[in-house]
């Protein structure tokens, strides 16, 4: 499991309707089971969404390492938007705070 940092004045992205909404424009399909958001695409057998928090945003992921290298890496891609348009944070941004946290902790 991932936790994700929201940019602040993003807080609403991670709403459960807001979610829910970039979910199913990110993968196509989404499901709600419990608070938790289900959605499956490319190499994601399937993903969970859900907000830890009022400026935390998790999500779980389950890989299916037997797809096709272009299927891979499109769904990387896919994944990558489907975080910035719910942190409000690029890729590069969040691997810089992930780098900054790491060496924090």
């Amino acid at each position: 499991m991932n936790e994700y940092e929201v940019r602040r004045g993003h807080q609403e992205n991670i709403a459960p309707e807001k979610l829910k909404e970039h979910m199913q424009e990110a993968f196509g399909n989404v499901e709600q089971k419990g608070e938790r958001f289900v959605s499956s695409y490319g190499a994601l057998k399937e993903l969970r969404a859900w907000q830890s928090g009022k400026n935390m945003l998790s999500v779980d992921t389950q890989m299916d390492p037997s797809v096709p290298d272009d299927v891979a890496q499109k769904t990387i891609k896919v994944y990558n938007l489907f975080l910035e348009k719910a942190t409000g944070y690029t890729s590069k941004e969040r691997g810089k705070r992930a780098q900054k946290k790491a060496k924090k902790g």
